[in-house]
Protein backbone atom coordinates (compact mmCIF):
# COMPACT_ATOMS: atom_id res chain seq x y z
CA UNK A 1 0.00 0.00 0.00
CA UNK A 2 1.62 3.45 -0.82
CA UNK A 3 1.92 5.94 1.30
CA UNK A 4 -1.14 8.56 2.23
CA UNK A 5 -0.63 11.91 0.55
CA UNK A 6 0.50 14.55 2.59
CA UNK A 7 -2.45 17.25 2.97
CA UNK A 8 -1.46 20.83 3.64
CA UNK A 9 -3.19 24.01 4.27
CA UNK A 10 -2.89 27.28 1.87
CA UNK A 11 -2.41 29.95 4.40
CA UNK A 12 -4.75 32.04 5.59
CA UNK A 13 -7.36 28.85 6.54
CA UNK A 14 -7.48 27.35 9.56
CA UNK A 15 -5.89 25.03 10.55
CA UNK A 16 -6.92 20.90 10.53
CA UNK A 17 -8.20 18.81 13.83
CA UNK A 18 -6.19 15.11 13.82
CA UNK A 19 -10.02 13.98 12.50
CA UNK A 20 -10.16 16.14 9.77
CA UNK A 21 -6.02 15.36 8.79
CA UNK A 22 -7.00 12.20 8.78
CA UNK A 23 -10.17 12.03 6.54
CA UNK A 24 -8.17 14.11 4.39
CA UNK A 25 -5.41 11.78 3.93
CA UNK A 26 -7.81 9.02 3.34
CA UNK A 27 -10.05 10.79 0.22
CA UNK A 28 -6.66 11.84 -1.06
CA UNK A 29 -5.33 8.22 -1.62
CA UNK A 30 -8.44 7.31 -2.92
CA UNK A 31 -8.22 10.13 -5.48
CA UNK A 32 -4.64 9.50 -6.05
CA UNK A 33 -5.82 5.76 -6.87
CA UNK A 34 -8.20 6.46 -9.16
CA UNK A 35 -6.34 9.32 -11.17
CA UNK A 36 -3.27 5.79 -11.62
CA UNK A 37 -6.28 3.89 -13.08
CA UNK A 38 -6.99 6.22 -15.44
CA UNK A 39 -3.41 6.66 -16.51
CA UNK A 40 -2.68 9.99 -14.96
CA UNK A 41 -5.48 11.94 -16.14
CA UNK A 42 -8.96 12.65 -14.46
CA UNK A 43 -11.69 15.00 -16.43
CA UNK A 44 -12.27 18.00 -13.71
CA UNK A 45 -15.90 17.22 -13.19
CA UNK A 46 -14.79 13.52 -12.16
CA UNK A 47 -12.56 14.87 -9.62
CA UNK A 48 -15.04 16.55 -8.24
CA UNK A 49 -18.06 14.13 -8.44
CA UNK A 50 -15.50 11.97 -6.21
CA UNK A 51 -14.38 14.78 -3.64
CA UNK A 52 -17.78 15.81 -3.14
CA UNK A 53 -20.21 12.50 -2.96
CA UNK A 54 -17.55 9.38 -2.83
CA UNK A 55 -19.55 7.37 -0.22
CA UNK A 56 -18.20 7.85 3.16
CA UNK A 57 -15.15 9.80 1.73
CA UNK A 58 -16.45 13.05 -0.21
CA UNK A 59 -17.39 16.34 1.39
CA UNK A 60 -21.49 15.50 1.39
CA UNK A 61 -20.88 12.05 2.18
CA UNK A 62 -18.71 11.89 5.24
CA UNK A 63 -20.11 13.22 8.62
CA UNK A 64 -18.33 17.12 8.84
CA UNK A 65 -20.61 19.88 9.82
CA UNK A 66 -21.33 22.03 6.69
CA UNK A 67 -23.94 24.40 7.11
CA UNK A 68 -24.58 26.98 9.59
CA UNK A 69 -21.96 28.74 11.84
CA UNK A 70 -20.52 26.02 12.89
CA UNK A 71 -20.09 24.57 9.60
CA UNK A 72 -17.86 25.64 6.40
CA UNK A 73 -20.93 27.82 5.00
CA UNK A 74 -24.23 29.42 5.97
CA UNK A 75 -27.11 29.28 3.45
CA UNK A 76 -31.00 31.69 2.93
CA UNK A 77 -32.79 29.03 5.40
CA UNK A 78 -29.93 28.46 8.45
CA UNK A 79 -29.64 32.52 7.98
CA UNK A 80 -33.45 32.84 9.15
CA UNK A 81 -36.00 30.88 9.07
CA UNK A 82 -38.12 34.25 7.28
CA UNK A 83 -36.88 32.96 4.20
CA UNK A 84 -38.88 29.42 4.30
CA UNK A 85 -41.32 31.40 5.76
CA UNK A 86 -41.53 33.90 3.05
CA UNK A 87 -40.74 31.03 0.10
CA UNK A 88 -44.06 29.34 1.42
CA UNK A 89 -45.99 32.07 0.23
CA UNK A 90 -44.81 31.10 -3.26
CA UNK A 91 -44.98 27.33 -2.68
CA UNK A 92 -48.96 27.88 -1.15
CA UNK A 93 -49.67 29.54 -4.98
CA UNK A 94 -48.31 26.91 -7.11
CA UNK A 95 -49.90 24.16 -4.80
CA UNK A 96 -53.29 26.11 -5.28
CA UNK A 97 -53.13 26.27 -8.56
CA UNK A 98 -52.26 22.89 -10.01
CA UNK A 99 -54.61 21.37 -6.64
CA UNK A 100 -51.49 19.61 -5.06
CA UNK A 101 -50.53 18.99 -1.96
CA UNK A 102 -46.87 17.85 -2.81
CA UNK A 103 -43.77 19.46 -2.52
CA UNK A 104 -40.13 18.36 -3.43
CA UNK A 105 -37.20 19.59 -2.33
CA UNK A 106 -33.45 18.35 -3.48
CA UNK A 107 -30.56 18.35 -0.95
CA UNK A 108 -32.37 19.87 1.69
CA UNK A 109 -29.14 20.54 3.92
CA UNK A 110 -29.98 20.64 7.12
CA UNK A 111 -33.35 20.26 6.70
CA UNK A 112 -33.58 24.47 7.64
CA UNK A 113 -35.80 25.23 4.73
CA UNK A 114 -38.44 22.13 5.31
CA UNK A 115 -38.58 23.19 9.08
CA UNK A 116 -39.44 26.50 8.52
CA UNK A 117 -41.43 25.98 5.61
CA UNK A 118 -44.18 23.33 6.64
CA UNK A 119 -45.32 25.51 9.10
CA UNK A 120 -45.56 28.55 7.27
CA UNK A 121 -47.64 26.03 4.54
CA UNK A 122 -50.15 24.60 7.64
CA UNK A 123 -50.60 28.37 8.69
CA UNK A 124 -52.29 29.17 5.41
CA UNK A 125 -54.02 25.78 5.73
CA UNK A 126 -52.17 23.47 3.76
CA UNK A 127 -50.83 20.42 4.98
CA UNK A 128 -48.49 19.27 2.46
CA UNK A 129 -46.67 15.81 1.86
CA UNK A 130 -43.49 17.12 1.75
CA UNK A 131 -40.89 14.97 -0.05
CA UNK A 132 -37.14 15.18 -0.09
CA UNK A 133 -34.24 13.64 -2.48
CA UNK A 134 -31.22 14.09 -0.71
CA UNK A 135 -27.73 11.98 -1.83
CA UNK A 136 -25.77 11.82 1.27
CA UNK A 137 -26.62 9.44 4.04
CA UNK A 138 -25.19 11.63 6.84
CA UNK A 139 -27.41 14.68 5.56
CA UNK A 140 -30.51 12.63 5.19
CA UNK A 141 -29.41 11.19 8.89
CA UNK A 142 -29.41 15.25 10.11
CA UNK A 143 -32.62 16.11 8.14
CA UNK A 144 -34.34 13.19 10.22
CA UNK A 145 -33.52 14.19 13.10
CA UNK A 146 -34.38 17.75 12.96
CA UNK A 147 -37.76 16.82 11.32
CA UNK A 148 -38.64 14.06 13.44
CA UNK A 149 -41.60 16.26 15.12
CA UNK A 150 -43.14 17.64 12.21
CA UNK A 151 -46.25 16.75 11.23
CA UNK A 152 -47.20 15.40 8.61
CA UNK A 153 -44.20 13.38 8.31
CA UNK A 154 -41.67 14.11 5.74
CA UNK A 155 -40.85 11.42 3.08
CA UNK A 156 -37.19 10.63 1.80
CA UNK A 157 -36.73 9.20 -1.54
CA UNK A 158 -33.70 7.81 -3.60
CA UNK A 159 -35.16 8.42 -6.95
CA UNK A 160 -36.84 10.52 -9.27
CA UNK A 161 -40.35 10.11 -9.58
CA UNK A 162 -42.16 9.05 -12.46
CA UNK A 163 -44.83 11.67 -12.70
CA UNK A 164 -45.25 14.59 -10.17
CA UNK A 165 -47.63 17.28 -9.61
CA UNK A 166 -46.63 20.15 -7.16
CA UNK A 167 -43.80 22.44 -6.44
CA UNK A 168 -40.14 21.55 -6.43
CA UNK A 169 -37.43 23.01 -4.71
CA UNK A 170 -33.99 23.85 -5.11
CA UNK A 171 -31.69 26.09 -2.99
CA UNK A 172 -28.02 25.85 -4.15
CA UNK A 173 -28.02 22.81 -5.31
CA UNK A 174 -27.41 23.23 -9.13
CA UNK A 175 -24.15 25.27 -7.63
CA UNK A 176 -23.02 21.83 -6.23
CA UNK A 177 -23.19 19.94 -9.51
CA UNK A 178 -20.46 18.76 -10.93
CA UNK A 179 -18.81 21.13 -13.82
CA UNK A 180 -16.67 20.87 -16.77
CA UNK A 181 -13.91 23.40 -16.27
CA UNK A 182 -11.97 24.80 -19.72
CA UNK A 183 -9.66 26.83 -21.26
CA UNK A 184 -8.44 28.48 -24.01
CA UNK A 185 -4.75 28.41 -24.63
CA UNK A 186 -2.79 31.33 -25.74
CA UNK A 187 -3.11 30.12 -29.53
CA UNK A 188 -6.41 30.28 -29.53
CA UNK A 189 -6.93 26.49 -28.65
CA UNK A 190 -9.77 25.11 -26.37
CA UNK A 191 -8.23 23.15 -23.86
CA UNK A 192 -10.22 20.97 -21.48
CA UNK A 193 -8.93 21.02 -17.76
CA UNK A 194 -8.23 17.70 -15.59
CA UNK A 195 -6.52 16.35 -12.82
CA UNK A 196 -3.24 14.75 -12.46
CA UNK A 197 -0.77 14.15 -9.79
CA UNK A 198 1.44 16.79 -8.92
CA UNK A 199 5.26 15.78 -9.06
CA UNK A 200 6.07 19.17 -7.03
CA UNK A 201 7.28 17.76 -3.28
CA UNK A 202 6.88 21.15 -2.11
CA UNK A 203 3.63 21.78 -3.44
CA UNK A 204 0.32 21.96 -1.22
CA UNK A 205 -1.82 19.50 -2.95
CA UNK A 206 -0.94 16.25 -3.88
CA UNK A 207 -3.14 17.20 -7.56
CA UNK A 208 -2.35 19.44 -10.11
CA UNK A 209 -4.20 20.57 -12.89
CA UNK A 210 -3.28 19.32 -16.50
CA UNK A 211 -4.98 20.34 -19.85
CA UNK A 212 -5.76 18.15 -22.76
CA UNK A 213 -7.42 19.31 -26.53
CA UNK A 214 -11.15 19.69 -25.99
CA UNK A 215 -13.29 16.90 -27.44
CA UNK A 216 -15.40 18.02 -30.19
CA UNK A 217 -18.14 17.50 -28.42
CA UNK A 218 -17.58 19.83 -25.54
CA UNK A 219 -16.43 22.54 -27.96
CA UNK A 220 -19.50 22.55 -29.99
CA UNK A 221 -21.36 23.26 -26.34
CA UNK A 222 -18.90 26.11 -25.76
CA UNK A 223 -18.91 27.64 -29.16
CA UNK A 224 -22.55 29.17 -28.95
CA UNK A 225 -21.94 30.67 -25.76
CA UNK A 226 -18.69 32.59 -26.21
CA UNK A 227 -15.91 33.49 -28.55
CA UNK A 228 -12.52 32.33 -28.15
CA UNK A 229 -10.24 34.27 -25.68
CA UNK A 230 -6.93 33.08 -25.14
CA UNK A 231 -5.90 32.52 -21.60
CA UNK A 232 -9.38 32.98 -20.60
CA UNK A 233 -10.57 30.41 -18.31
CA UNK A 234 -14.34 29.29 -17.11
CA UNK A 235 -16.65 26.29 -16.64
CA UNK A 236 -19.72 24.85 -18.32
CA UNK A 237 -22.23 23.01 -16.14
CA UNK A 238 -23.54 19.82 -18.47
CA UNK A 239 -24.56 17.79 -15.16
CA UNK A 240 -26.83 20.73 -14.21
CA UNK A 241 -28.52 21.50 -17.37
CA UNK A 242 -28.68 17.86 -17.93
CA UNK A 243 -30.88 17.13 -14.64
CA UNK A 244 -32.82 20.62 -14.92
CA UNK A 245 -33.89 19.38 -18.82
CA UNK A 246 -35.07 15.88 -17.24
CA UNK A 247 -36.93 17.49 -14.85
CA UNK A 248 -39.31 18.13 -17.98
CA UNK A 249 -39.83 14.14 -18.24
CA UNK A 250 -41.12 13.59 -14.82
CA UNK A 251 -43.00 17.32 -13.60
CA UNK A 252 -46.67 16.94 -15.07
CA UNK A 253 -48.02 20.16 -13.94
CA UNK A 254 -46.76 22.73 -11.39
CA UNK A 255 -43.03 24.78 -11.20
CA UNK A 256 -39.78 24.21 -9.80
CA UNK A 257 -38.03 27.46 -7.84
CA UNK A 258 -34.51 26.95 -8.54
CA UNK A 259 -32.00 29.21 -6.34
CA UNK A 260 -28.69 30.16 -6.78
CA UNK A 261 -25.98 32.30 -6.92
CA UNK A 262 -24.86 33.16 -10.60
CA UNK A 263 -25.39 35.51 -13.82
CA UNK A 264 -27.61 35.39 -16.74
CA UNK A 265 -24.59 33.64 -19.80
CA UNK A 266 -23.86 37.35 -21.19
CA UNK A 267 -22.28 38.25 -17.41
CA UNK A 268 -21.38 34.57 -16.77
CA UNK A 269 -19.02 34.52 -19.72
CA UNK A 270 -18.00 38.23 -19.47
CA UNK A 271 -14.71 38.95 -20.50
CA UNK A 272 -13.41 40.42 -17.12
CA UNK A 273 -14.30 37.15 -15.52
CA UNK A 274 -11.49 35.59 -17.13
CA UNK A 275 -10.51 33.07 -14.14
CA UNK A 276 -14.35 31.69 -14.12
CA UNK A 277 -16.26 31.08 -10.87
CA UNK A 278 -14.82 28.14 -9.41
CA UNK A 279 -15.23 28.86 -5.49
CA UNK A 280 -14.25 26.36 -2.42
CA UNK A 281 -16.07 27.01 1.42
CA UNK A 282 -13.53 25.93 3.91
CA UNK A 283 -14.93 26.94 7.53
CA UNK A 284 -16.42 30.11 5.98
CA UNK A 285 -12.96 31.36 4.22
CA UNK A 286 -14.02 31.33 0.56
CA UNK A 287 -11.23 30.77 -2.25
CA UNK A 288 -10.55 29.24 -5.30
CA UNK A 289 -8.21 26.46 -4.55
CA UNK A 290 -9.85 23.52 -5.45
CA UNK A 291 -7.56 20.54 -5.18
CA UNK A 292 -6.96 21.34 -2.02
CA UNK A 293 -8.52 19.84 1.47
CA UNK A 294 -10.42 17.06 -1.09
CA UNK A 295 -13.20 15.94 0.91
CA UNK A 296 -12.90 18.85 3.66
CA UNK A 297 -14.38 21.70 1.58
CA UNK A 298 -17.22 22.62 -0.24
CA UNK A 299 -16.52 23.26 -4.24
CA UNK A 300 -18.88 25.41 -6.17
CA UNK A 301 -19.50 26.51 -9.52
CA UNK A 302 -21.98 29.86 -10.44
CA UNK A 303 -25.02 29.08 -11.89
CA UNK A 304 -25.29 30.33 -15.85
CA UNK A 305 -28.97 30.82 -15.68
CA UNK A 306 -29.59 31.61 -19.31
CA UNK A 307 -28.16 27.51 -20.15
CA UNK A 308 -30.45 26.25 -17.34
CA UNK A 309 -33.39 27.84 -18.93
CA UNK A 310 -32.60 26.59 -22.20
CA UNK A 311 -32.63 23.54 -20.72
CA UNK A 312 -36.05 23.77 -19.43
CA UNK A 313 -37.58 25.08 -22.85
CA UNK A 314 -35.66 21.82 -23.63
CA UNK A 315 -37.44 19.57 -21.86
CA UNK A 316 -40.85 20.97 -22.60
CA UNK A 317 -41.30 23.06 -19.67
CA UNK A 318 -42.31 26.80 -19.88
CA UNK A 319 -39.58 29.43 -18.17
CA UNK A 320 -42.14 31.30 -15.49
CA UNK A 321 -40.14 33.67 -13.79
CA UNK A 322 -36.19 34.99 -12.98
CA UNK A 323 -35.23 37.60 -10.27
CA UNK A 324 -32.87 38.96 -8.03
CA UNK A 325 -33.26 36.73 -4.50
CA UNK A 326 -33.95 40.04 -2.98
CA UNK A 327 -37.06 41.08 -5.43
CA UNK A 328 -38.18 37.56 -5.30
CA UNK A 329 -38.45 37.63 -1.26
CA UNK A 330 -39.68 41.32 -1.19
CA UNK A 331 -42.75 40.56 -3.86
CA UNK A 332 -43.91 37.60 -1.86
CA UNK A 333 -44.08 39.40 1.22
CA UNK A 334 -40.78 39.26 3.37
CA UNK A 335 -41.56 42.77 4.89
CA UNK A 336 -44.64 41.40 6.11
CA UNK A 337 -43.16 38.74 8.20
CA UNK A 338 -40.86 41.40 10.62
CA UNK A 339 -41.84 41.62 13.95
CA UNK A 340 -43.78 45.10 14.75
CA UNK A 341 -41.95 47.79 17.03
CA UNK A 342 -43.78 46.91 19.83
CA UNK A 343 -42.90 43.08 20.08
CA UNK A 344 -39.46 41.19 21.46
CA UNK A 345 -36.83 43.65 20.13
CA UNK A 346 -34.10 41.49 20.64
CA UNK A 347 -36.24 39.32 18.45
CA UNK A 348 -36.72 41.93 15.93
CA UNK A 349 -32.59 42.78 15.77
CA UNK A 350 -32.40 39.43 14.62
CA UNK A 351 -34.81 39.58 12.16
CA UNK A 352 -33.91 42.83 10.72
CA UNK A 353 -29.96 41.43 10.76
CA UNK A 354 -31.54 38.27 8.57
CA UNK A 355 -33.50 41.04 6.67
CA UNK A 356 -30.28 42.85 5.33
CA UNK A 357 -28.23 39.56 4.65
CA UNK A 358 -31.31 37.89 2.25
CA UNK A 359 -32.05 41.05 0.07
CA UNK A 360 -29.01 43.58 0.46
CA UNK A 361 -27.06 43.85 -2.51
CA UNK A 362 -23.77 43.56 -0.44
CA UNK A 363 -25.17 40.29 1.14
CA UNK A 364 -27.47 37.61 -1.14
CA UNK A 365 -29.80 39.86 -2.69
CA UNK A 366 -28.51 40.15 -5.89
CA UNK A 367 -25.69 37.40 -5.98
CA UNK A 368 -28.61 34.97 -5.86
CA UNK A 369 -30.94 34.35 -8.18
CA UNK A 370 -34.64 32.43 -8.33
CA UNK A 371 -35.51 30.61 -11.45
CA UNK A 372 -38.97 29.34 -12.15
CA UNK A 373 -39.55 26.38 -14.56
CA UNK A 374 -42.83 24.13 -14.90
CA UNK A 375 -46.10 23.96 -16.86
CA UNK A 376 -49.85 23.44 -16.62
CA UNK A 377 -49.41 27.27 -14.14
CA UNK A 378 -51.46 30.17 -16.33
CA UNK A 379 -51.16 33.11 -13.32
CA UNK A 380 -48.12 35.18 -12.87
CA UNK A 381 -46.47 33.81 -10.16
CA UNK A 382 -46.27 36.20 -7.20
CA UNK A 383 -42.45 36.42 -6.79
CA UNK A 384 -41.70 37.87 -10.05
CA UNK A 385 -44.09 40.43 -10.11
CA UNK A 386 -42.63 43.28 -10.19
CA UNK A 387 -39.35 42.83 -11.18
CA UNK A 388 -39.20 39.63 -13.68
CA UNK A 389 -35.60 39.70 -15.53
CA UNK A 390 -36.67 37.19 -18.35
CA UNK A 391 -35.76 39.39 -21.12
CA UNK A 392 -32.01 39.32 -19.55
CA UNK A 393 -31.75 35.58 -19.60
Amino acid sequence: MSTLPVVTLPSGLPALDPESLAHGRQIAFYLTERIQAAGGWMAFEDWMQAALYTPGLGYYSAGSTKFSHAGDFTTAPEISPLFGQTLARQVAQILRAVDSTNVLEFGAGSGALAAALIPALQDMGLFVNYQIIELSADLRTRQATRLAHVQPAVQWHDTLPEAFSGCVLANEVLDAMPATLFRWNEAGALMQLGVSLNKLTDAISPFCYAERPAPDVLAGQIAPRMPPLPAYRSEINLQAEAWVRQMGQWLTRGAALLIDYGFPQHEYYHPQRAQGTLMCHFRHHAHDQALVLAGLQDITTHVDFTAMADAALEGGLDVMGYTSQARFLMNAGLTDLIRSPGEDSTARARQLTAFNTLVSEAEMGELFKVLAVGRGLDEALLGFVPGDRRDRL
